[in-house]
């Protein structure tokens, strides 16, 4: 897919790709469990496409397809078993799956290297399959479908975003990284880190199922780890020589470009938002 906004500034398409897009996530995610289960599901999919088709550019062999369906398995699974509370023995499934990997490769004639493209499989499950199955883990922590940890941890993420854009286009000087991203400044991710804990105090008033520090919590994570998920996926980038991840969303590149603070920051918000309710 390839949509352009002929006429528009980068600024412009930006603008109307992130509404456009925010509105079908959060649509999805006020409606209920299915609707949310549905886009996250094709996100999921477009983002382990995405992911393997850039390793293909650089002559690597992953089993694109193979790894799609583990993936989209395992996302599906998850929301399974935290919706019906089924057995959890039944992730032993998603090793199964994964084994099958090794055979497949045996009948691989062209691969001249498979231990290192397995490798490349089993990296797009880790590094994106992982992270979006474990939200279902957020959305049914409280044993009824919530959408409140996901919808706050998206707002902030897009606060963050939006205030190290601006910040950074207005005040940026210092450099945060220059090896990897030159565009990114310590001016910026003040500015980001401001507007993420603003959004933090405005929407503890609304989500109400965390508190209002388990909020400023999770956006001082959003505000560390999207930084990084950012970094990482430049880096990766940067390994292939190219620009953007694709062209799929008009101003923002592709779907690793738009996901890959949520990426990195998922992991990290779930299992502080578990571990904080065992106490």
């Amino acid at each position: 897919m390839n949509w352009k906004l002929n006429g528009l500034t980068e600024l412009q398409q930006r603008i109307i790709a992130a509404a456009i897009g925010a509105l079908i996530i959060l649509g999805a995610l006020a409606y209920n469990e299915w609707t949310y289960f549905v886009v996250f599901f094709f996100i999921s999919m477009f983002t382990l496409l995405e992911f393997y088709k850039l390793l293909g550019l650089d002559g690597n062999l992953p089993l694109r397809t193979f790894g799609t369906i583990v993936g989209l398995f395992l996302f599906t699974l998850t929301f399974f078993v935290e919706k019906y509370n089924f057995n959890h023995e039944l992730y032993y499934l998603v090793f199964v799956l994964l084994s099958t990997a090794f055979v497949i490769k045996l009948y691989s004639k062209r691969d001249e290297k498979p231990f290192r493209n397995i490798a490349f499989t089993y990296l797009g499950i880790m590094y994106v399959a992982v992270p979006f199955a474990l939200l279902n883990t957020a959305v049914f922590m409280k044993g009824t479908y919530s959408n409140q940890v996901i919808v706050g941890s998206l707002f902030l993420i897009w606060a963050s975003d939006t205030g190290a854009y601006f910040a950074g286009r207005a005040f940026g000087k210092h450099k945060l990284f220059f090896r990897i991203s030159p565009k990114k400044t310590w001016e910026g991710s003040i500015g980001g880190t401001l507007l993420a804990l603003i959004f933090a105090y405005i929407i503890s008033f609304y989500c109400t199922d965390l508190f209002l520090w388990e909020w400023l919590c999770i956006a001082v994570i959003i505000v560390v780890t999207g930084t990084y998920g950012d970094l990482v996926e430049s880096l990766f980038k940067r390994s292939i020589h190219i620009k953007d991840s694709g062209n799929t969303i008009p101003g923002h590149g592709g779907f690793l470009d738009r996901f890959d603070s949520l990426l990195l920051s998922a992991p990290f918000i779930i299992t502080f938002v578990r571990l904080v309710k065992l106490f």
